[in-house]
C-alpha cells in the first residue's frame, strides 16, 4: 500500500511558491500539487492556512507547513542529494535569505508597483534595490554560486526574487554592472530544474485527478 502524498497548494508566478518548488524537487520528494488562482482560493486551502499565501504544504499527517522558507528546509532535511543545506555555510545562506526576504523584497516590491507607491519614483526604488544585487555581485565574483562552488539553500531561496526584479524591466537590468550576477541567473533560468518548476498547471478543483510534481 502506497503512502498518502503530500499536499502543496502553489502559485505558479509567486516567487516563495517557486523557491518552495525548487527545494522539493532538489530533495526528490514527490507532492501532490494544487496550482491555485490567487482570485479563487481553495476553501481547502483556507481552512488549513486561514492566511490565503502561498505556498502551503500538508504533510501526509496533517501537519501544515505555510512558510516557503520552512517548507525548503523541511524538505532538504528529509533528503538532500546534493548537500544544499551545508553546515559550513548554513547560517550564512540563512542571514542572505534573511535579508533578501525583507529588505531586498520590500524594495523589489515598491520597484515594481511604483505606480502605488508614489513617495520615491521606479529608479529610485530600483537604485535602493541594487544595494542587495550588489551584495551577490561580490559573492559571485568569487564562485559560481553564491556561497561557494555548488548550489545551496541561498541560491534557490534567492534566485526567484532576483529574477523577479529582472523582469520589472529586463534591457534595464542587463545593463546594470552586474556581468556576474546577469549570468548566475540565466543560468538558472536555463536550469532544468528551474524549467521543470515553471511547468503550466491548470487550477485545482475538487475532484481533479492528483498532479504528482515532480512527476
Amino acid at each position: 500500500m502506497t503512502s498518502p502524498l503530500h499536499r502543496l497548494y502553489s502559485f505558479r508566478r509567486c516567487p516563495y511558491a517557486m523557491r518552495a518548488r525548487l527545494g522539493l524537487l532538489f530533495a526528490q520528494l514527490p507532492v501532490a500539487l494544487r496550482e491555485i488562482t490567487l482570485k479563487n482560493k481553495p476553501e481547502q486551502m483556507l481552512a488549513i492556512s486561514p492566511k490565503g499565501t502561498v505556498p502551503v504544504l500538508q504533510l501526509a499527517d496533517g501537519t501544515v507547513i505555510e512558510e516557503s522558507l520552512e517548507i525548503m528546509v523541511w524538505a532538504l532535511e528529509q533528503q538532500d542529494p546534493q548537500g544544499l543545506l551545508d553546515e559550513n555555510v548554513l547560517s550564512q545562506a540563512h542571514a542572505l535569505i534573511e535579508q533578501n526576504d525583507n529588505e531586498f523584497k520590500h524594495w523589489l516590491d515598491r520597484y515594481k508597483y511604483a505606480d502605488r507607491h508614489l513617495e520615491m519614483t521606479q529608479t529610485a526604488y530600483r537604485q535602493r534595490g541594487e544595494a542587495f544585487l550588489q551584495v551577490l555581485e561580490e559573492l559571485l565574483t568569487k564562485n559560481a554560486y553564491l556561497l561557494g562552488s555548488r548550489v545551496t539553500i541561498a541560491d534557490i531561496g534567492i534566485m526567484p526574487f532576483v529574477r523577479q526584479f529582472a523582469h520589472v524591466d529586463r534591457d534595464t537590468f542587463y545593463s546594470l554592472p552586474y556581468p556576474k550576477l546577469q549570468q548566475w541567473l540565466q543560468n538558472w533560468l536555463a536550469h532544468p530544474l528551474f524549467l521543470q518548476v515553471m511547468t503550466k498547471f491548470q487550477p485545482w478543483q475538487e475532484g481533479d485527478a492528483v498532479v504528482v510534481f515532480p512527476s
